[in-house]
């Protein structure tokens, strides 16, 4: 019997469950711990490609991979590119937007505002860190970037005082920056997220280029997909899930209406057949269980016949940081 996953990923059953039955090439393009990799396997994929970008999740897959005789196969890589990394055409996609808990998890990569580690925030583990970033960057860059990617109204503060903090000495630490963030906020009520949610939510993102990733992932995951495949899509904040629902739905041919500015353009084919209207949220019992799952929401579609071809970063609703690196 193959040992069980200790982190139990969001939404697995909804994915199992909707998407049933499971069967032939799979690609996990967020690999992570592995726990939709095993979920997909146990429930009948002959074969899943784990894709991830960070070497520790596949540095951690390693002592547990063989248990699957040569079903799972380890690549490393950014889900950007997975329809080159699969290789082929595969029946099933599944995206875990955002951090891992393994990354939350580790003081020491710097992700998280509740343990006091190194700034980092890579998940490559290489190229310009969160250190990097905030001790570097100039004033108005990083309150676009609190601002655009982090939702933080308070982003021209936080920046300001970013800029005071770091000119008496470097900011090394996540304690560091959360203390500097949290200075600048009034003190949560109870029950309110942690006054650095938003801005270590920010810089995350602009570190590792997540918005970028994400349209090219959506693009890759078009390309590699059969005829039938399956896409599943789990995101954990509404800026994802604003991108993955208006790329579904235009992939769909559910484009929004023209006006006297822009007329309505020829439909074309669609891509995808969207396979729930609202997206799937978990239910109370997985939130009880993993409340990192509440902001969760699942989206899911099928694929169609129609040839893959590029999608237009400007109708996704991305954040105006996102669209000028695409462009």
């Amino acid at each position: 019997m193959v040992a069980r996953p200790a982190h139990v990923p969001v939404l697995l059953g909804a994915i199992l469950a909707r998407l049933a039955p499971i069967s032939g090439t799979w690609v996990d393009g967020t690999f992570g711990a592995g726990g939709y990799a095993r979920g997909l396997l146990d429930a009948g994929a002959a074969r899943v490609i784990g894709i991830d970008r960070d070497p520790l999740a596949l540095e951690m897959a390693r002592p547990w991979a063989g248990d699957y005789a040569g079903r799972l196969e380890l690549v490393a890589g950014n889900f950007a590119e997975l329809d080159a990394l699969a290789g082929g055409p595969v029946d099933g996609v599944v995206l875990d937007l955002g951090v891992s808990s393994m990354q939350l998890d580790r003081a020491e990569r710097g992700f998280s505002f509740t343990r006091d580690g190194p700034l980092d925030m890579r998940m490559s583990q290489s190229g310009p860190s969160a250190r990097d970033l905030v001790n570097d960057a100039e004033e108005g860059a990083l309150a676009d970037i609190l601002y655009h990617y982090g939702e933080e109204r308070a982003s021209r503060r936080i920046a300001r005082a970013i800029i005071r903090a770091r000119g008496e000495a470097p900011i090394e630490t996540t304690a560091q920056l959360a203390e500097i963030v949290a200075s600048c906020l009034p003190r949560p009520k109870p029950g309110q997220s942690h006054p650095a949610t938003r801005s270590f939510q920010g810089l995350r993102i602009a570190v590792n280029a997540e918005f970028e990733a994400l349209v090219r992932g959506l693009e890759a995951a078009e390309r590699a997909l059969r005829p039938g495949g399956r896409l599943a899509v789990v995101s954990f904040h509404s800026l994802e899930d604003r991108v993955v629902k208006r790329f579904l739905a235009a992939r769909a041919g559910q484009g929004g209406p023209g006006n006297r500015h822009a007329p309505e353009a020829r439909p074309a084919a669609p891509r995808f057949r969207l396979l729930d209207k609202r997206g799937i949220a978990p239910d109370a019992a997985e939130i009880e269980a993993n409340p990192r799952a509440r902001s969760a929401r699942l989206r899911l579609a099928a694929r169609l016949a129609a040839p893959a071809s590029p999608v237009d970063p400007q109708a996704l609703g991305l954040p105006e940081l996102a669209l000028t690196s695409l462009r």
